[in-house]
């Protein structure tokens, strides 16, 4: 009953074949290989555009070098106060950027709000030379609350953004799990919604290490190459890292991984969410369910062998959901990898434990 991450699985059968099969013989290196060249192929063809793709093994590299290929170190990069970039990623892009400062917006469940957006900005007028200069905005789809952005919530940000002359990146870990939840194509969900540059993750749906930065206009990428040598994310035997990229989009893999892992999180949230003492913070719309319940229930789950995360919730909704003492709050995610048997199990581990304690009986 592993419901920590989709990071805790290992690597998709098909994924392991492909760099099984990519170990035989030679091949040029730092990504001059045939695997890579059909991987590039493959995304322009998935998102229907020309773009200029670059493969790195993990999703901070992604971020944090994408960014700094949009940013000055005098620039701000403006993402939602409890977006990964800001949390999650140890400094990685005030590092890759050389100094550029992360701004959050608070806004409900993840999402950041157009006027949210527009009062940032608002203050970080450009031009002051006191302070940074505006530079991007970064997305995250899914957002950290599990939530998702429609294509046009994305197009109307981008707006402004783009009116402000600000890039737009996506911060895409789990952007599988929130295209299948929708009724969007890959180019409708990113660069016709106005997204600049994608980091396109595969790592959390089946890769073994892999993510892809994708510059849709492919002018914004000349540099980018220098950046992730001297990153050290430029490997030198890149055709591992073509081999899964070209396998994971292959034969539509990469959607069908992301179907698995979503319609397990359905099964897990609609069990779940007749029991009492349980509430939904957020609807669970892709592959990760927050939940609130009584401590007593989360010591019953951990001591019946259930792994998760214990989870703090954005300052932006503490207050909206404000839970007793005997309560905390929690992240289940679910992969292609999850087990219906180990769902079932934890369903019933948690009615188990919301069941009243029977008083003992008395003799007469």
């Amino acid at each position: 009953m592993d419901f920590a991450s989709d990071n805790s699985v290992g690597a998709a059968p098909e994924i392991l074949a492909a760099i099984a099969a990519a170990n035989a013989g030679a091949a040029l290196s730092y990504g001059a290989d045939p695997w890579t060249a059909k991987a590039c192929a493959i995304i322009d063809a998935v998102f229907e555009k020309k773009c200029a793709s670059f493969l790195v093994p993990t999703g901070t590299a992604a971020n944090a070098l994408a960014l700094a290929a949009l940013t000055p170190p005098y620039g701000a990069v403006f993402c939602h106060s409890g977006a990964h970039i800001m949390e999650d990623e140890c400094g990685a892009p005030e590092f890759f950027t050389a100094g550029a400062k992360l701004v959050g917006i608070d806004s409900a469940a993840g999402k950041i709000a157009p006027a949210g957006l527009r009062g940032k900005l608002a203050a970080f007028p450009r031009g002051a030379v006191n302070q940074v200069q505006p530079a991007v905005l970064s997305l995250s789809q899914a957002t950290e609350c599990g939530t998702l952005y429609r294509a046009d919530e994305i197009a109307e940000l981008a707006a402004i953004a783009h009116g402000h002359e600000l890039a737009v990146h996506l911060d895409g870990a789990r952007f599988a799990n929130a295209l299948v939840a929708q009724a969007a194509s890959p180019a409708e969900m990113s660069w016709k919604a106005g997204i600049d540059v994608l980091s396109f993750g595969a790592t959390k749906n089946g890769a073994l290490a892999c993510e892809a930065v994708i510059f849709f206009d492919p002018g914004k990428a000349k540099n980018f190459l220098y950046q992730r040598k001297r990153g050290g994310h430029a490997l030198s035997k890149g055709r591992f890292l073509g081999a899964q990229m070209l396998a994971y989009l292959s034969d539509d893999l990469w959607l069908r991984l992301a179907r698995k892992a979503n319609a397990q999180a359905a099964k897990l949230a609609a069990g779940l969410g007749d029991i009492p003492g349980i509430a939904l913070i957020w609807p669970c719309a892709a592959n990760e369910i927050f939940l609130e319940l009584p401590r007593t229930m989360d010591q019953a789950l951990r001591k019946g062998g259930a792994h998760y995360y214990e989870w703090s919730l954005p300052d932006a909704e503490s207050a909206r959901h404000a839970m007793c003492d005997d309560s905390i709050s929690i992240r289940l995610a679910t992969s292609f990898a999850t087990e219906t048997a180990d769902i079932e199990r934890f369903i019933a581990l948690a009615k188990a434990a919301a069941r009243p304690s029977r008083s003992p009986k008395t003799s007469s």
